[in-house]
């Protein structure tokens, strides 16, 4: 591929992220409307949709407070791990 080709390439990735920025900034704005709306409730029928705002329980190990109470625990269990970055400035 040439330069050229690349730096067109390029400029095409960089416009299409800065659309999914403001696509995904919209969503979040229409998301905010829906649920202000929901306002306590959980389940909404509207039309042809149903929209469903409900609270999700779950339980997360919390590494950063298990390296501070363990830490040569944590060191024992803890591998280097190498990857390579992609960008486009």
């Amino acid at each position: 591929m040439s330069v050229i080709e690349m730096e067109s390439k390029a400029r095409e990735l960089r416009e299409l992220k800065m659309m999914k920025e403001e696509l995904d900034a919209e969503i979040t704005a229409l998301e905010d409307i829906l649920k202000s709306a929901m306002g306590t409730r959980e389940t909404l029928i509207c039309g042809e949709y149903k929209l469903t705002y409900q609270t999700v329980q779950s339980s997360r190990f919390d590494a950063s407070a298990f390296r501070k109470a363990e830490p040569a625990l944590a060191a024992a269990f803890t591998k280097p791990t190498s990857y390579r970055r992609f960008s486009v400035k």
